[in-house]
């Protein structure tokens, strides 16, 4: 596993709608072994091999993070901000984070006062972020209204293989199908393959509308987290159960293909890694409802990632799921030609 990609993926800021950052070391990681590498208009990547096959297998995971960008700065100098996608804003009164503007990266507060913690309905627009600065005009110096705004985490390795981070939904879910189109390739793959880094998921999914209107792939598998039930007193009953280490998960869903989920069980029994289930009644709250019903429609399986304290600064994976994704992803495109 490509540890220094995947960290280096980690390290940069990616809200929604700012996700060049991360876009950049993709880009860089993979011109070594894509044959065409495209970026559209409004940020998604997608790294291609073996265009000129007629079998078009589009792999999708979203490069984008949850957080907030700036929208107004006080006479004082504060920073207040909107958020991008569902953060928990009690996460982020007494936090440090980091702002990324043109010029690098500013450091901040967030102001923590006794009402906000008391403050039930807590809300983005309640935040005050300090940034050191005075006033109004100082502020500005250093960063601009639109800005990108998140927690100051770090990744951290814990015991048995397991580690932390900010964002892992879904940074992971972009390195696997990198990966996963990379070993596919040293294993021999005739299909087209085409991994998309898409843009948005967390608040429009216009990123996997574009990608996938515009591939017009045969079949999609799309790579992203899912909730574990190891954790807490989380219960079960409509979902599953799903265990941090316990294998890739398939989803049965009504946007899923059954015989998808078939050839990707058949996969993972030819190359002995264990998968789990879920189940959803509806839709999957991933790329894939939007890919599914684009073009004449888009035959999908998802595969997810067991993932602990989802959007929350400390996000734990497995480092064993992140490598069986990709293998068993590798394994499922070169069933085709």
């Amino acid at each position: 596993m490509n540890e220094k990609f995947l960290t280096d993926i980690l390290n940069k800021i990616s809200v929604s709608g700012c996700e060049g950052p991360v876009q950049d070391i993709v880009k860089s990681c993979m011109k070594d072994c894509a044959d065409i590498i495209q970026q559209d208009e409004i940020g998604d990547l997608i790294c291609i091999l073996n265009p000129e096959s007629s079998t078009k297998i589009m792999l999708s995971a979203h490069a984008d993070e949850i957080g907030a960008i700036i929208s107004n700065i006080t006479e004082k100098g504060r920073l207040q901000v909107v958020n991008r996608g569902g953060i928990i804003p009690f996460t982020y009164p007494g936090q440090q984070v980091q702002i990324c503007t043109e010029h690098g990266i500013v450091y901040g507060a967030v102001e923590a006062r006794r009402e906000l913690f008391e403050n039930k309905e807590l809300a983005a627009k309640d935040f005050l972020i300090d940034i050191g600065a005075d006033t109004k005009e100082e502020a500005l110096t250093q960063v601009s209204l639109g800005d990108a705004v998140t927690l100051d985490t770090q990744i951290r390795p814990m015991i048995n293989g397991r580690f932390t981070a900010r964002a892992l939904d879904d940074r992971l879910g972009v390195f696997i199908i990198m990966e996963a189109l990379r070993r596919a390739k040293e294993k021999g793959c005739a299909a087209g393959v085409y991994a998309a880094a898409t843009v948005g998921e967390e608040t429009t999914k216009n990123g996997a509308c574009w990608c996938s209107s515009r591939i017009n792939p045969s079949l999609a598998v799309i790579v992203d987290v899912t909730y574990c039930s190891d954790y807490g007193d989380k219960e079960t009953p409509e979902a599953g159960t799903v265990r941090l280490g316990g294998g890739p998960v398939l989803c049965n869903s009504p946007t899923v293909t059954r015989n998808l989920n078939r050839k990707m069980e058949e996969c993972a029994k030819k190359i002995n890694i264990s998968i789990q289930t879920e189940a959803a009644s509806g839709l999957t709250y991933t790329d894939g409802d939007k890919i599914h019903f684009t073009n004449q429609g888009i035959p999908i399986v998802l595969v997810s990632i067991p993932l602990r304290y989802m959007h929350t600064p400390a996000e734990v994976a497995d480092k064993k799921d992140v490598k069986d994704c990709i293998e068993l992803i590798a394994e499922f495109l070169c069933q085709y030609s």
